[in-house]
This record gives structure tokens, C-alpha cells and sequence, in this order.
């Protein structure tokens, strides 16, 4: 069966070559809307399909998108990850996800094989261990931008919560003391788990709360059991707690609901990342929401004005950090 080409279409919309590919090219602004029309139904007309393979070469674009997620189960990475599809999608990108498991030899490995297969960008959420990588790649000019963290020293730009005002409004919330933060594992440099426990330390400072290194912790989610042992088993159990992301807000909930642990008369909860069942537990939780679109947004064009060479207003600045929402619910009333 004879593949349909672009002279296809031109005849059969009865246009030019060249006004079909700058169609395809999506540059309509020479070209009626009655013409747009016209192309469109006859490319669905002759099922016509564009050799992607001949438009990378002749653009020296593969049109892809590289995203290299830290854990591809928690919710706000699947979030962001339907988010910045939505973006490069309008602007005919796809993307190849990754998941890297917070591992640095996986992420790593996962670049090399993104490179290999020619994506014309990358947005990583980096563990911290590849700085190295990442300093030869923006030297080479490789457009990347991290989200959610950062690399001291890496000239790369970043988008991500504002997590010291974020551990800031948590505390300023609890209407109980003494106050338990509990992150996952700080082995790795990772920036929300350092941001938010130094943040919650000075949010402690700027209202004159004593810091009692027994109410901090962290650890991986199978050591939570024993963490919150700990916690509910001092002389002074903790009224109100922090669950610095989603999969900490998972194992608390579980070990309040075993244990008969009432909320928020026992302990207030305020969890970081608006999980869709905070809103449905009895009593719903109080969440700190990060504002996924205008987050994904500003990546997603700081990535495509680096692969289009375009300059941006704000391409001097490096951090972009955005505000959380505070969801105010019955487990801080």
C-alpha cells in the first residue's frame, strides 16, 4: 500500500507543499482558518501520518522530552508528571519518564540512555550525587532544568516549594505543642527533606519554641513503626506532628488508626502534598498543597526557551520557589 505523503494532502486540501508543512510545523499564522480546515480533514481523510523520523533530521529535533522522576509513587511526581505533559504537549513535544528511586547510579544511568536516544531536553529531579554529570552537561550546553530540588554549585535552574515558608504556616497552624517533624531518610543530600527540617527549626526559632531533637526524626517508610514508637512513648508525647511528604502521611495515618490514637484531640496532623484522601479520612486532614501547574508551567518554559535558544525575562535567576496552599481541615481545629 502506497504510504501517503505531504503532496498527498497538498492535492487533496488544494494548497502548496509548503503550506502543509508549515502546518505541520504548527505556524499558522499565514494561513486562513478555512485553510487549517481543509488540511486537517484531509490528513484525516488519507490517514496521513509525518515521517517523525525525517522531521528530527531536517529540524535536528527529536521533539522528546526526557523527565527523570525521584520516586514515580509519590503523588506529587505523578501530578507533576500529568502537568508537564499537558504543557509540552501544546508545544508538540512528548516524553520518555524515568523513574530513579532516589537511586544516584539510576539516575545516572538514566541519562545516558535519555542522551543516547537524542531527547532535546531533560527535567530531573536530582538526587544530589551526580553533580559532576550535571556540571559537564550544562557546559555542553544541554538544556535541563531541576524540579522540586537543586544542586549547590550546579549553574542549572530549579523549580520547586518554598519550603521554609511552607514549615513557617505548619507551625504557625498548630495550636499544640510540642511539635514532631518526621521526614524520610536525610542519607541523601535530597533538598525538601533539608529545606523542610531547617525550616521547621527556625520556624521554631522565630516564635521562641524550644528545639528538642527528640521530636525530630527520619528515617526510610519501614522504620516508621519504631519512629512513632518513640514519639508517642516520651514522657511528653508530641500534640501535633508534621509529615514532611506523602508516604510519611501514609505510614502516620496507618499507625494512628492501629494504635486508637485519636485526632486532633490526641495530636494534630499536617501532611505536605494535598493527597486526594486527606479530604475523605475522618477527621480530614489539614495539608500543605504545593500549586502543581504554575510550578509545571514555569519548568516546562524555562526548558523550551533553552531548546529554542529563546531568552526569557528572569534567565538570571536560578531557584524559583513557590508559595504552598495551605487546606485547612479538622486535623489542626
Amino acid at each position: 500500500m502506497k504510504k501517503t505523503t505531504i503532496a498527498d494532502v497538498a492535492q487533496y486540501a488544494n494548497v502548496s507543499n509548503s503550506t502543509v508543512s508549515q502546518y505541520l510545523n504548527k505556524r499558522y499564522e499565514y494561513m486562513s482558518a478555512e485553510t487549517r480546515k481543509k488540511i486537517e480533514e484531509a490528513i484525516e481523510a488519507l490517514q496521513y501520518r509525518p515521517n517523525l523520523m525525517a522531521r528530527s533530521l531536517k529540524q535536528k529535533s527529536t521533539f522528546t522530552i526526557g523527565i527523570i522522576v525521584a520516586n514515580i509513587i509519590h503523588d506529587f511526581s505523578t501530578k507533576i508528571i500529568n502537568a508537564l505533559e499537558a504543557e509540552f504537549n501544546k508545544e508538540g513535544f512528548h516524553m520518555i519518564v524515568c523513574n530513579s528511586a532516589d537511586n544516584p547510579k539510576k539516575e545516572k544511568k538514566h541519562i545516558e540512555t535519555l542522551l543516547e536516544k537524542q531527547v532535546d531536553g531533560l527535567i530531573v529531579f536530582p538526587t544530589g550525587e551526580n553533580k559532576n554529570l550535571y556540571i559537564r552537561l550544562h557546559q555542553q550546553a544541554m538544556p535541563i532544568v531541576f524540579i522540586d530540588r537543586f544542586i549547590e554549585g550546579v549553574d542549572i535552574p530549579a523549580v520547586l516549594l518554598d519550603n521554609f515558608s511552607a514549615m513557617d504556616t505548619a507551625v504557625g497552624t498548630f495550636r499544640k505543642q510540642p511539635i514532631a517533624f518526621i521526614t524520610t531518610s536525610l542519607a541523601l543530600p535530597i533538598t525538601p527533606r533539608v529545606e523542610r527540617l531547617e525550616g521547621f527549626r527556625q520556624a521554631l526559632r522565630n516564635r521562641d519554641l524550644l528545639i528538642d531533637e527528640r521530636y525530630i526524626k527520619n528515617g526510610e517508610p519501614a522504620e516508621m513503626t519504631e519512629i512513632f514508637n518513640q514519639l508517642f512513648t516520651l514522657e511528653q508525647p508530641p500534640r501535633g506532628i508534621i509529615a514532611a511528604n506523602d508516604r510519611i502521611f501514609q505510614e502516620l495515618m496507618l499507625y494512628i488508626k492501629k494504635r486508637n490514637i485519636h485526632v486532633p484531640n490526641d495530636v494534630q496532623v499536617i501532611a505536605v502534598d494535598d493527597v486526594p484522601y486527606a479530604n475523605f479520612l475522618t477527621p480530614s486532614i489539614t495539608t500543605l498543597q504545593q500549586p502543581i501547574l504554575p510550578m509545571a508551567q514555569k519548568a516546562a518554559s524555562l526548558l523550551l526557551a533553552k531548546i529554542k535558544k529563546e531568552h526569557l525575562a528572569d534567565d538570571d535567576q536560578r531557584l524559583y520557589r513557590f508559595k504552598p496552599i495551605l487546606i485547612d481541615r479538622d486535623s489542626t481545629n
